[in-house]
Parts: C-alpha cells; structure tokens; sequence
C-alpha cells in the first residue's frame, strides 16, 4: 500500500502546525507536492474533521484549491493560483525557504548546475511548448525529501559499482531467500512462490547444468513466454556465470533463424508452446551436439524425440547457491536481449551483472522506493529489458513480489492487478494508451496502484493517465539495453524522462543527410538551449555501452573525437530536448530504427525481406506516424520491376508475414513511380518520410494493411480521413 502523505511524507516543520490546528500550509503541501488527494486520505486520524474542513472552505474561497466528486468520493486539488501561491510561502517562510535551500543546494552540488541562475534566465520556447519551471522543479525536490537518505544511500552504491569486481544479482536472490524466506517472491496464474522457493528451484537448475560441465561463459538459447521458468532460467544463469541469449517470442521463419545461429550455444530450452515454431526452423540451425530441452505448458505434448524434459531432470539437484557464484564479475553478461540495431536482423546485446545491479538499486531504490509489501505487476515480456532492468530488478531490491503476466491483455490488466493487490507495474507507452482507450469503468480507480514505472508515456496523455486511474508516481525512463547511463523521473515530475547523471552531449542533426551536423572544422555542433538534438553519452569506461557479440555492429554506434578533444562517445540514435532544471523530454528515434507495438523494428531487416520479392527492385522502409497511436508504423516505398496492374500484393503479404514478426509488416505500401538517390546512390528517405501516407502529397498510389484486413488495400481519400480520424484501432 502507498506510504500515507500525512504524516509519513510532510516534513517536521510543517507537521508541527497540526498541534496548532493549522491546517491550510499542510493540506497545500499535499496536494502541490503529491497531486489530488481525497478528504478521507487527508484527514486520516491526524486532523480535526470539522477544523478540516473550516480550512478547505477558506483555501477554496481563495480559489487555492478546488473539490471535486469522483467514484462517490470527495477530492481536492490544488490550482495553478495555488501552487503559485504555496511557492510564495515556501519562500517567503523562513523555516521552509531552509528547506528548499538545502534540497536545491544539494542537487547543484550532485549535478553541477546553478538551478537559481537558471531561474534568472529565460530559456528559448520549447517547439513542445513545454519547459520545466523553477516551481515545479521544487516540487519534485521536495517530493522526495522524505527519502532522500535513502535514495541517495542506493545511488551511491550503483555509482560505486565496478565492473571488474565480483558481483552476481543472484546474490539478491539469496539475500531474500534468507531475509525474506516466506514472503512471496513470484506470482503467476492461481500460484504463489516465496522467495524460498524460488532460489531453491533456481538453484536446482543451476546444479544441473553445472553437473553437465557447463561454465561460466556458456550460452543457452532459451525460447519461452512469460512464465516461472523463464525468471528461474535467468535466475539460474546469475549463479554460475552461463549466458540466457533471451529470444523474442514474436520472431519467426528468418529472423527467428538468425537469432538462434547468432551465437554459439551449448543448448536450448523450448516451451511447449514455441515447439512448432521452433521446429519450423531447426534444420537450418545445422544442430550437432547441443543439449536439447523441453518444458511443458499445457500439457497436450508429449515429450518431443530428442529432447530431455528439464523439470524433471532437475528435481534431485542441490538447493544450495553453487560456490560458483564467487567466480562472477560485474562485467560479466548473464544474458542476451535482441536488439534491432541500425543494420540488418537482430542483434544480441549483453545484459550485464554490473548493469542489473545498477538497476535493482537504481529503479528498486531510488525511483520505486520498494518495500516487501510491495507487488509489482509484469506484463511485458522478459525478453526485453523493461521486464527484467525495470520491473524485476525493482522487486529485488524490496524483497517485493513480481505478479507475471503471460502476456498483455487489455481486458484482463486491472482485473489481474487487483487480483494480485499490485502495487505497482511496469509499462511502455502503448500499454498505457491502450489502457486508457478503454470505455471509463467505476472500478478505473478500484486497485493498489499508486506508482509505475517505464517508458514512452506520451506528455499528451500523461496527466489524464494519472487523474484516471488514480497513479500518484510516474517513474517514466530513457533507456537503452545494451547502455548504461539512462535518464529517470526520480522526481515525480510530469512529461519527463528526468535526469540523467553520466556525461551527455546534445547535437544538431540534420535529417535530410541523417547525420550531425558539423562546423567548419568537422566537428559537431551542440544544439541551443531548449532544441531537441542527437543525444550522445560519453564513453568513460567499457561499461557505459555493452555493445553487441556483432563487433562491426557495435563500432558503428561510436563517433571518435566528435568534438575535438580525443573522446569517444555512443551515438543513441534518439532526439532529447533539455527542459530545464536537469530535465528532458524524448522527442523522437532517428536512423534504421523506429519503433511499433512497443518493439524495435530495423528498417534494414525489412527491406532484405522485401528485396527478396521478385516483383520488388529496389525499397526503402521508415516509421510514420499514424494519430492516436505510440511510436511509428511501418511504410514501404517500393519500385516495382514491372507495371503495377501485375504486382502481386498478396504474394508480398505471405513474404512478409513468413519472414516478419506482425509489429514489423508496413503497414502502408508506396509504389514509386520513380526512385530518388544521392549522388553516391544513397535513397532519399527524408522525402518519403515528408510524405508518409498523406496521398494529397503524391500522384503515387500507396496501399494500407488495415486491422484485421489480409489484404493491402488502396488508399483512397475516404480511408485516409478514417485513419486520420482514429476510426480504426491500429
């Protein structure tokens, strides 16, 4: 349950004024600092009902506050007026102003900046028309001023992590094993497991495969959704330094392939419900001596020939943490994300020790603020970092309970989530949108939820998410999985993805050319204040950016001595505006990549796939923008190899669908009536992205995949408005 506001999180100073009955200073630290609060939270057992309520009169009289009635509930929140008017005081308090000093101060000293001296200036008008003011800045201070200590004691012990010390998360594993042996560790369906017996079934599988001669090092390819033996594979690699290369579950026919050929394995483990798509590919993994295994899910399979069923085998094993624990450093991975990185199919990305570590104290400690009585609720699937970095690493720093999904359902989330009592979940910007275009319900409110934590909620839709569905912390993120070096709204601030405290540069970018602009001595050029421009993080050490296995892969994403002065820095591919006050805002994603239904998609990978049709001769593939959706749609421009009245679109979409997981398909296709280059031959994206779909802007004819259509279909004039209008649900 959410720590109460009053009194657990207003500062001594105020709190005093309660023995004074003086109320009106604590009632508008509440809601300016924590948003709207009903009477019942308010009062608690801590103020006078009817003295309470003397002072809501007055500071609604004063057009402070205002009251409003939701789910048969009173609520208060606080005005524009009022949040001015509470800063006032706060400066003009002396006692308070000491306050906001010290937090201010501390910060400047944490971040090197002057906020005062940014107060004084006035900053360029944000093309958002947002910019973080001083008073909201305050705000969020003092936010977590009753936490602080804590928040920083884990801050600083992620930054006094270092990568070639020995260091596994299972050690997390087993610090809540020992101190929180009966609380529940794991959540799922109609089953609950306490952390006990967690580490005590991961430990079973560790001790098997050590048994077998596996060592640190070793790769297993692991093909599974979301379910308990997914977090004991991962859980079991941690203990003694083997590799879980995690494989996106979407993926199919050549990009599956690929990802389970990438790297050089000693095993797979397959779920009962992936077999048949694995076996659609397995005579091309040219398989000699690798260890095959199976888990079963439903049942309806009996064990396929070749294979060992793993739960079975494991059950004599050990329960105790194999010692081979002690041989793990920080920079070692204990598992493979896939990635789409700026070329071609997917590539592997390692999880680090050092990187998880970070996480668990980094989003556990200092954003989620943890407890064991916290349960935090994991829909994404495991297979990308969110699910693990974000929300699994949150529940181990806590001793909390992850509640596990076996995947996203609109209709089933808050049934699940008061099911479980979460407290908290994990998101992506599209959970959220397709939670919120959901019909209002009266049970929208009628859950435990009180903070979350992701990425890409949109600061459109941000404010109205919250008042919905009752959310008081928005932990939102910028992140990447093979980057250490992420930004966080540790401070609870609207429409931002926070701060980030590794050294950073933002570029000019120019899109046509989709490369950095640079000066006149070929270096780059930063942006002005309040322009949106290509993030770069400085390479400091080999931990900041993990890379990929794929060596070429890796050293495309690094500019050398981009500024002059012999530094290496990462090149994110992302667009970031600074707001103000340490913040920033994502603006968009550049390059090969962009990204659809919370995935990656490379528009390189898509384009090999279309290439291979016969009917296509040359395509370029980038993401468009589709109203009322997250992210980007895939669109194709293509040049036909002969006259369209032949072109075959159902052929391509069979191509597509075979080779393609559904998030990569293009959703709109062109047929160019003629292909522009670059002198050096380079295709010019940046007029087709110009274009997109709007067919008011081209004479060529484009062609839509609406939903649950298995055909490409012209766009006409009629459809484009419906699409424009949100009349169909992308």
């Amino acid at each position: 349950m959410s720590v109460d506001t009053i009194p657990n999180k207003i500062p001594r100073i105020i709190l005093k004024d309660l023995k004074k009955e003086k109320y009106d200073i604590i009632i508008l630290f509440a809601l300016a600092i924590y948003g709207p609060h009903s009477g019942k939270e308010l009062i608690k057992d801590k103020m006078d009902e009817k003295i309470f309520q003397k002072w809501i009169e007055e500071l609604k009289k004063d057009n402070l506050i205002e009251e409003y009635t939701r789910d048969n509930n009173t609520f208060y929140k606080i005005t524009e007026i009022g949040k001015d008017e509470f800063l006032k005081r706060l400066e003009n308090t002396p006692r308070l102003n000491r306050l906001v000093h010290k937090l201010v101060s501390f910060f400047d000293g944490l971040l090197g900046g002057d906020a005062l001296k940014e107060r004084e200036e006035e900053m360029v008008t944000s093309v958002s028309d947002y910019t973080l003011s001083y008073r909201d800045y305050v705000f969020g201070l003092l936010s977590v001023d009753w936490r602080l200590d804590h928040m920083f004691e884990d801050g600083t012990k992620a930054g006094g992590l270092i990568p070639d010390e020995k260091m596994s998360f299972g050690t997390f594993l087993d610090y809540n094993a020992e101190h929180y042996a009966n609380r529940p560790a794991l959540l799922y369906k109609d089953m609950e497991y306490t952390y006990k017996e967690l580490n005590e079934w991961i430990n079973r599988y560790a001790n098997y495969f050590l048994s077998l001669g596996f060592r640190k090092g070793d790769i297993i390819n692991v093909f599974l959704e979301n379910r308990p033996e997914l977090m004991v594979t991962i859980g079991a690699m941690t203990k003694i330094g083997t590799i879980a290369s995690l494989i996106n579950t979407r993926q199919r026919s050549l990009s599956l392939a690929h990802s389970l050929k990438v790297n050089k394995v000693k095993a797979y483990i397959i779920g009962e419900e992936l077999y048949n798509a694995f076996e659609d590919v397995k005579e091309q993994l040219e398989l000699t001596n690798e260890r095959l295994y199976f888990l079963k899910d439903a049942g309806n399979m009996t064990i396929p020939e070749g294979f060992v069923d793993l739960n079975e085998v494991v059950k004599d094993q050990d329960v105790t943490t194999p010692t081979a624990i002690n041989d793990i450093i920080g920079k070692d991975p204990y598992a493979y994300i896939f990635t789409s990185g700026t070329t071609g199919l997917p590539k592997a990305a390692p999880m680090r020790h050092v990187h998880m570590m970070g996480a668990i104290y980094g989003w556990g400690g200092m954003a989620n603020d943890m407890q064991p009585e916290d349960i935090i609720y994991i829909t994404l699937p495991l297979f990308h970092s969110n699910a693990v970095h974000v929300g699994w690493s949150s529940a181990l720093r806590g001793g909390s309970a992850v509640a596990l999904a076996r995947k996203f359902s609109v209709r089933n989330f808050w049934k699940d989530v008061r099911k479980y009592k979460a407290t908290c979940f994990n998101y992506i910007g599209e959970l959220c949108r397709y939670l919120l275009n959901q019909p209002p319900s009266p049970d929208d409110r009628n859950h435990n939820v009180y903070k979350i934590c992701g990425n890409g909620l949109q600061p459109k839709i941000w404010k109205e998410f919250k008042e919905r569905f009752g959310i008081r912390n928005v932990h939102e993120h910028w992140g990447a999985t093979e980057i250490r070096g992420m930004f966080c709204n540790y401070l609870n601030i609207d429409c931002t993805i926070g701060i980030n405290f590794q050294p950073l540069a933002l570029v000019k970018y120019d899109v046509d050319t989709e490369e950095p602009f640079r000066d006149e001595n070929g270096y780059f050029v930063k942006v002005d204040k309040g322009e949106a421009g290509l993030l770069l993080i400085k390479i400091s050490d080999d931990t900041i950016f993990a890379g990929y296995t794929d060596k070429q892969a890796t050293e495309k994403k690094i500019f050398r001595n981009p500024f002059g002065n012999n530094e290496i820095w990462l090149n994110t591919g992302d667009m970031i505006r600074y707001i103000g006050y340490y913040h920033a805002q994502f603006v968009d994603r550049l390059g090969d990549t962009f990204r659809w239904k919370g995935e990656n998609v490379s528009t390189s990978e898509v384009e090999d796939v279309l290439s291979s049709f016969e009917q296509i001769d040359h395509s370029s593939v980038f993401g468009v923008e589709i109203p009322g959706t997250e992210g980007r749609a895939g669109m194709a421009s293509v040049k036909a190899t002969e006259g369209l009245e032949n072109f075959n679109f159902s052929d391509l979409l069979n191509l597509l669908r075979k080779n393609l997981p559904p998030y990569a398909i293009p959703l709109f296709i062109r047929v160019l009536s003629e292909l522009k280059t670059t002198s050096t031959f380079k295709i010019l994206k940046s007029d087709m992205k110009k274009v997109g779909f709007d067919i008011t802007k081209t004479n060529d004819p484009i062609y839509v995949l609406l939903p649950q259509s298995s055909e490409y279909t012209l766009l006409t004039e009629e459809i484009h408005k419906n699409i424009i209008n949100g009349k169909y649900r992308f």
